[in-house]
This record gives C-alpha cells, sequence and structure tokens, in this order.
C-alpha cells in the first residue's frame, strides 16, 4: 500500500466520525478542491466547507472503498447518506473522488457525482424536473456559496 492510500483513508474515517480537523490535516495548504455543488473553493474556502457540512450533519453516515494512490495521484469512491438541511430529504449520494499529491498531502481534490440524481433527491420535484438543468445548477451553486460564507464571516 502506498502512503497516499493511508491518506485517502484517513481523510474518509475522518470523515466518518465528521471530524473536520483531521480532514483538513490531510489537505495540503494550497488544496484546490472542487465539486458539482461548490466548485473551484480555495484551501480557506475547501476547510470551512468541511467545517460546516460536519458541524450541521444530521443522519449522517458515510463509506469508502476502491481506493488507489500513487506518488501523484489517487482515486476513490464514497458515498453518503443524510438528511438535506435545506429540505430535510434523505440523499444518498454516489461520488467518484480524484485526488492529486504534494509534499505528503492533498494539494487537489475533486468529487463528481451525477447531479440529477441528487438534487432529485434533495430538492424532490423540482430536482426531479429541473436537476439536469445548468439553471438549477448554478441556482445550487449560488446558495451553497452564500450559505458557505455565512458561515465563514459567522
Amino acid at each position: 500500500m502506498h502512503p497516499n492510500d493511508g491518506l485517502i483513508e484517513n481523510f474518509y474515517t475522518s470523515f466518518q466520525k465528521l471530524d473536520a480537523e483531521a480532514m483538513i490535516r490531510c489537505y495540503h495548504p494550497d488544496v484546490r478542491f472542487s465539486d458539482p455543488v461548490f466548485p473551484n473553493l480555495s484551501a480557506a474556502e475547501a476547510g470551512a466547507m468541511w467545517r460546516m457540512l460536519c458541524s450541521q450533519a444530521k443522519n449522517f453516515e458515510a463509506t469508502f472503498a476502491d481506493v488507489q494512490a500513487n506518488e501523484r495521484t489517487g482515486k476513490a469512491h464514497w458515498e453518503a447518506r443524510y438528511d438535506f438541511s435545506a429540505t430535510g430529504r434523505r440523499v444518498h449520494n454516489r461520488i467518484d473522488a480524484e485526488f492529486e499529491f504534494q509534499d505528503g498531502k492533498i494539494i487537489k481534490h475533486t468529487d463528481t457525482f451525477n447531479f440529477w440524481k441528487w438534487s432529485s433527491q434533495a430538492l424532490g420535484p423540482v430536482g426531479l424536473l429541473l436537476g439536469w438543468t445548468p439553471m438549477l445548477r448554478k441556482k445550487v451553486q449560488k446558495q451553497a456559496g452564500e450559505r458557505l460564507t455565512r458561515f465563514i464571516n459567522s
């Protein structure tokens, strides 16, 4: 097993415990994070996002598998089950993660998932009907960004 396999496993084990600080310690100080809801976050924003998500998680459960890494890159599959805070709806999201490493830390973390499936669960009928549209994705990204900014400023 490559040490970066262990780094990814430590990241997700910490997430299972909702330990944002331990997750952030896996990140390089210049990390970049991106996913369909929180695109192109800086290191400070990524850390705040994990703190926010971990502190506000309701009925949360995470699993991970298929961790693979070498000196430069890695990947994993993970799944999250939780109650979406804005609607109270139950979500089961299936995510594929890709990583890049530098100095023994994660320097780039990109999560991908099916936004339409996620929005159908999280938002109900609106997500089901409009989750495939760029309009809804942009609206969700804007709301998530505003929520993150409020969290950072609180």
